[in-house]
């Protein structure tokens, strides 16, 4: 975090304010080319998505085109509602943080998704058939999904309504898309593994760099478990902690037994419920 802070110094003013915009804007961009190529039969996006070996090959616009790929949806209500949640999202966290942390957690899952994107495609041996089949899964999705775990992470008790009806706090649905990731990465080889890890690589090393550690580090443990023995001493078996200075009674011999020390008495002595006000005071 110290490195960020440097590094905010320096090139803070250069930062994209408003970075939310400018990715609503690419998904619009994105839906009219979608639109458009549905219309003419042609498909547009089939030469924007994130393809390794199309880039090695000339197509170098394919290295940030996939942007503009939205989520796929059909549903223009719901393509409507789903911008707005993640620009609400977005614009909050870049209030959080500020424009050049955000910028530097939103740039840089894009560039961790394309490293994963090739790395993929030379373990898979440069397939070209692969890198295909796989660059539809680099896309715009797991950008979504790491503005909403961010946020989660730091508002994790704000309230939304799950599928428009069910209220629920945000860290359990940060927990249910967590848990479906897990499970397909369970379930899905190592294509799909690479595609969310390398995707979401930016929540994870922020997540992971934000923990305080300290409270678990082995001197940490050490030093609480000093402090509970000096605050509370082990008894020895057979002693108590109450007596009362009349009828010499002691915690142990009743559970509804209460014992106060007495601020008349010339010295510490406590006395039990029966005794307290009307012992003889000592002096």
């Amino acid at each position: 975090m110290n490195f960020l802070n440097k590094m905010e110094r320096k090139f803070g003013r250069y930062a994209i304010h408003n970075l939310t915009k400018y990715m609503i804007g690419c998904y619009a961009i994105g839906y009219i080319l979608l639109y458009a190529g549905n219309l003419f039969g042609f498909s547009i996006t089939g030469y924007l998505t994130l393809s390794p070996y199309h880039i090695l090959h000339g197509q170098i616009w394919r290295i940030v085109s996939w942007l503009l790929i939205p989520p796929p949806t059909s549903n223009l209500v719901f393509v409507l509602i789903m911008l707005l949640f993640y620009y609400s999202l977005g614009e909050t966290l870049e209030r959080t943080w500020g424009a050049f942390r955000y910028n530097v957690y939103i740039l840089g899952g894009v560039l961790f998704t394309v490293i994963g994107a090739f790395l993929l495609y030379f373990m898979m041996g440069a397939n070209p058939f692969l890198s295909m089949a796989y660059s539809m899964a680099f896309s715009t999705y797991y950008i979504n999904l790491s503005i909403f775990l961010a946020f989660a992470a730091n508002y994790p008790d704000m309230q939304v309504l799950f599928m428009m009806i069910i209220p629920m706090k945000m860290k359990w649905l940060a927990v249910l898309d967590i848990a479906y990731l897990l499970y397909d990465m369970v379930k899905g080889g190592w294509g799909i593994r690479t595609v969310i890890l390398a995707s979401l690589l930016n929540f994870i090393i922020y997540f992971l760099s934000t923990r305080n550690y300290q409270r678990i580090s082995p001197k940490e443990i050490h030093r609480k478990q000093q402090f509970q023995r000096a605050v509370h001493p082990k008894m020895a078996p057979g002693v108590t902690k109450h007596k009362c200075a009349v009828c010499g009674r002691t915690e142990k011999d009743g559970d509804d037994l209460e014992f106060r020390f007495c601020s008349k008495c010339n010295g510490n002595y406590e006395y039990c419920q029966d005794h307290l006000f009307t012992h003889k005071h000592i002096q």
